[in-house]
C-alpha cells in the first residue's frame, strides 16, 4: 500500500513538474501514457488474481458444509429430528483469527472460517 501511495505521488509530482517546465502538451501525452499504462498492469493483476484463486478452492467431501464465515447449525446425514431454533455462531476469542480459507472438511465433515454454534453428523440423531 505505501508502496502504491509512493509512486502515486512520485507520478503527481513529475506531471506538475512538466506542466510548468515544459508544457502541457507534454504533461497530457505523459499522463495519457501512464494512465494507459496503469489501467493495462491493473488489468494483468486482476486477471492473475482471479486464476490463481480458482485453483485454490478447496473440494470438500460428499455431504459436508464449508463456510468462509461462522455456522449457527450445520446438520448432515439423514433421519436427523432436531428442535428449536438454531444456535448463534459464538464470537471466536480475539487470540484466534480465522482464516479465509478453512480446511476442506471430509464426508460428512464441517469446516468454517469463523466459529460454528452446533454441528450435527451422522444419520438418526435426534435432539431436543
Amino acid at each position: 500500500m505505501w508502496l502504491t501511495a509512493a509512486l502515486s505521488a512520485a507520478g503527481v509530482v513529475t506531471l506538475v513538474l512538466v506542466a510548468v517546465l515544459a508544457d502541457l502538451d507534454t504533461a497530457d501525452r505523459l499522463a495519457s501514457i501512464g494512465g494507459a499504462t496503469l489501467a493495462a498492469l491493473g488489468l494483468v493483476i486482476a486477471v492473475v488474481q482471479l486464476v490463481r484463486a480458482g485453483g485454490d478452492v478447496p473440494v470438500t467431501g460428499a455431504r459436508s458444509v464449508q463456510s468462509g464465515s461462522g455456522i449457527g447449525r450445520a446438520i448432515t446425514g439423514d433421519h436427523n429430528r432436531i428442535h428449536g431454533p438454531a444456535p448463534a455462531a459464538q464470537a471466536a476469542p480475539a487470540a484466534s483469527t480465522p482464516s479465509n480459507n478453512p480446511p476442506a472438511p471430509g464426508e460428512r465433515g464441517v469446516s468454517a472460517a469463523g466459529p460454528v454454534g452446533e454441528a450435527v453428523t451422522g444419520d438418526g440423531n435426534t435432539q431436543q
